[in-house]
């Protein structure tokens, strides 16, 4: 038997408050490197990537398997492989990010950058599964992971696209409600269509080689609050910067920008 909540409802909330805090710190870098030109939008958006990488999204799915378990199976981790699944949400990230404010505001910058941060959310969920070692095969139902994946992608878009067409604080936790939404959405949507069977090859008793999740998990945790300050505090010392957005050489309003949508020459 599968448990998906083996500590009740205390690691999902816990996994989608990290997801929310790291989309709410990420999307404000994505903000500042929006009114930035040059070295500084490109230290901006790797910030934004980073932090979106590995808390909103790595974070979170890691966050809620400590409440996954399997009956009678041992749970391990390949260390090499899970690391590897966060460099690669901040990679798809970042790429996501780059393509959506590197141009002009319009519909092929949201429905790309949305497309492919959904695909990064998609991506990480499946490795980091890969990365468990047990007494046992995993098997996921293509109608689960065809839902899961529609989801990432509509939500991640919809973020993105509260994130490019409003402006102020409002907008950025509206964005980070939907992106922490979409995260959780998509990984439990997953879990739900996955099965174990006992593999004939390896009985109960066969020890399983790989890390616990405590061992990376404590590590993981300090590293990430360290991060999420650190970041933070750039964020609020950082000086104000010039609100004209390159990209329509006009300041914002609070409001709907309908220029996000309007084709230019």
């Amino acid at each position: 038997m599968i448990e998906h909540f083996a500590y009740g409802w205390t690691t999902p909330v816990i996994a989608c408050a990290v997801s929310f805090l790291g989309s709410l710190i990420g999307l404000q870098a994505a903000g500042r490197a929006r009114y930035s030109q040059g070295r500084v939008r490109t230290g901006w958006l790797v910030l934004a990537a980073f932090t979106l990488g590995t808390a909103a999204i790595w974070a979170m799915h890691f966050i809620a398997m400590l409440g996954f378990s399997v009956e009678s199976a041992t749970l391990r981790y390949d260390v090499p492989l899970t690391v590897l699944s966060g460099l690669l949400a901040v990679a798809v990230v970042g790429v996501g990010l780059f393509w959506s404010m590197m141009w002009r505001p319009g519909w092929t910058a949201v429905l790309g950058g949305g497309i492919i941060m959904g695909l990064g959310v998609v991506t990480m969920h499946y490795m980091g599964m890969a990365s468990i070692r047990m007494q046992g095969e995993m098997h996921h139902d293509p109608r689960y992971t065809a839902t899961a994946a529609a989801v990432a992608l509509v939500a991640s878009t919809l973020a993105l696209l509260f994130a490019l067409r409003l402006r102020g604080l409002l907008a950025i936790v509206l964005a980070s409600l939907v992106m922490a939404a979409a995260v959780a959405t998509m990984h439990y949507t997953a879990m739900f269509g996955m099965s174990v069977t006992a593999a004939p090859e390896s009985p109960l008793d066969t020890p399983v080689t790989g890390a616990t999740m405590m061992d990376f998990f404590m590590p993981m945790f300090v590293g990430l609050g360290l991060l999420l300050m650190i970041i933070s505090l750039i964020l609020l010392l950082s000086p104000a910067e010039n609100r004209t957005d390159p990209a329509t050489d006009r300041a914002p309003a609070h409001t709907a920008d309908p220029s996000v949508f309007t084709r230019r020459p």
